[in-house]
């Protein structure tokens, strides 16, 4: 009896990669692997430890060496950087993963409230954002600008990503008024 064929050399397929992602989307919001990341955990494992057997597992599925695979998943975004829709694709994917972990390490109460915090922050952004389409590219560059240096000053925290209305309508007058703004 002939052993399969593995794959074990060059670069996934875009095909192979959507595969593998649609498939880990599907299996990980399974409750059976919930169960199994989150007993994992119990036992003081890295929950990523899990998810990454799980990719190994499919890649397996696939003929693929998972050695092989995974080592594939760290060269995604600069080998595709041109397909902007598989790298797209790519960070959900990576996204669903530490959504899969979160939900392991917290537990569901916690993870229910963290996932409302998220919805209620991407919220008001984008109610932000709405109003800052209503000013000059120029005062939204400013806006943005002012955004980026609080988040820095912030350490990248989420909340930073928010500016009040009052806050932006403040920066546009500043900016006005400032005698360093020369129009084009």
């Amino acid at each position: 009896m002939a052993t399969p064929q593995v794959q074990g050399n060059g670069m996934l397929s875009r095909e192979q990669l959507l595969h593998l992602f649609d498939r880990f989307c599907f299996l990980t919001s399974q409750p059976e692997v919930k169960k199994r990341i989150a007993d994992a955990v119990q036992d003081k494992q890295e929950a990523v430890a899990v998810t990454t057997a799980i990719q190994e597992e499919i890649f397996l599925e696939m003929g693929i060496d998972p050695r092989y695979g995974i080592s594939c998943l760290g060269k995604v975004s600069t080998v595709y950087e041109n397909d902007l829709d598989l790298v797209i694709q790519f960070y959900k994917f990576i996204g669903k993963e530490e959504i899969a972990c979160d939900e392991a390490e917290l537990g569901p109460d916690e993870f229910s409230k963290r996932m409302l915090g998220q919805q209620k922050l991407q919220e008001k952004q984008l109610e932000m954002l709405k109003y800052m389409r209503k000013f000059p590219l120029d005062d939204q560059s400013a806006i943005l600008d002012k955004i980026h240096q609080q988040m820095e000053n912030a350490n990248y925290e989420s909340e930073s990503s928010i500016l009040s209305t009052e806050h932006i309508q403040g920066i546009n007058v500043q900016r006005k008024a400032s005698p360093l703004f020369m129009p084009r």
